[in-house]
């Protein structure tokens, strides 16, 4: 099969010819039809994340149809249309036992711990446990942008920040989650603001749901914390760093007013992983602190149902779709600074190989 194969970390990969995967006894071979272009898999390819090991074919969010099956396998055959969460997990043990399979700790990952969905096949394990039925109707380019951001901004909009009607939610980062979380808050009945240094992205919020949008500028996180504290007419029920950066992460926590919710969904790694918060006031103000970490298969039923009716739409964050020879490029495009660095539109970015 052909594949996005990196040789080194941060490095351009190069598409070539690689084996085809082996299907797992427990697992399934999917032909992918759509993969997303995630900043996940830029970390991955920086080296980032210690369970990629060289050489690596990245990619994690994904859709297609399997073609072959496991022997193990029950539920799951040829021909069917599925995607997959990017947390594959156990099904076992007594974390998935109690429903929260997107932290299992004894979870895989596409991209991540094995070879992931840059290619034109993917082996994907515990099939039975993790697999996801494409409904009729979805295309694979929408149904690709569900296994990571578009999941994961729905249950930390739905479950962590617990965001109801009338509420006031900062989103701070308008990429793929951050655009997500926009779309599921502003279909929940929130009064929406997005925080975005591009105006690309502050566009792509408002035509999400956004009621307003803000540049951040180079204002510190205190200063931009008191900014959205006026804009949120005394601070936010529910703040979401989309972005993951030492800053969002302070200026999320400081835009909440009193018994405030602030998800962080975005990644915060190496030397950024012990980001100091302002416990004090967490303290104080009786705030929430929460992590989230994508969504399990089970609970897919309920966002689909919202797409299906129409009140949410990820297939309008797709920005461009590319091909497999374009996905290095894309990967480069994420790197601040470099050269490429400037989006060529905001929004999600998915290859079809």
């Amino acid at each position: 099969m052909r594949a996005v194969v990196v040789d080194e970390f941060g490095t351009t990969p190069q598409v070539r010819r690689v084996p085809d995967p082996v299907c797992p006894p427990d697992g399934v071979v999917v032909r992918v039809a759509a993969t997303g272009v995630c900043r996940s898999d830029w970390h991955a390819w920086q080296g980032h994340d210690d369970d990629v090991r060289l050489p690596h074919v990245p990619g994690h969010e994904l859709a297609g149809t399997v073609v072959e099956a496991g022997p193990d396998v029950r539920r799951w055959a040829v021909g069917d249309v599925v995607t997959v969460p990017f947390v594959m997990a156990c099904g076992a043990c007594a974390t998935c036992r109690a429903g929260d399979q997107q932290v299992c700790p004894d979870q895989t990952q596409p991209g991540f711990t094995q070879w992931g969905s840059f290619a034109e096949l993917v082996a994907l394990d515990r099939a039975d446990t993790n697999l996801v039925r494409v409904p009729q109707g979805m295309t694979p380019v929408a149904a690709a942008a569900l296994g990571c951001r578009f999941a994961t901004a729905y249950r930390a909009v739905t479950v962590h920040a617990a965001v109801r009607p009338g509420d006031q939610v900062v989103v701070l980062g308008c990429g793929g989650v951050g655009l997500s979380a926009v779309m599921v808050a502003a279909a929940a009945g929130a009064r929406v603001v997005a925080v975005d240094p591009a105006p690309a992205a502050r566009r792509a919020a408002q035509a999400a749901g956004a009621d307003l949008t803000v540049d951040p500028g180079d204002d510190p996180p205190a200063a931009l914390a008191a900014r959205l504290v006026e804009a949120t007419g005394g601070g936010a029920h529910a703040s979401l760093d989309a972005l993951g950066s030492p800053a969002t992460a302070q200026a999320g926590v400081l835009a909440l007013r009193r018994r405030g919710r602030h998800v962080q969904v975005g990644l915060l790694l190496r030397a950024d992983a012990w980001t100091a918060l302002p416990m004090d006031r967490v303290v104080a103000w009786e705030l929430s602190v929460h992590g989230s970490h994508g969504m399990a298969a089970h609970e897919y039923p309920a966002m689909l149902a919202a797409i299906a009716a129409g009140r949410l739409e990820p297939a309008t964050l797709v920005a461009r779709t590319i091909g497999l020879d374009d996905a290095p490029d894309a990967l480069a495009a994420m790197s601040p600074g470099g050269p490429g660095a400037a989006p060529v539109a905001a929004g999600m970015t998915v290859v079809v190989p």
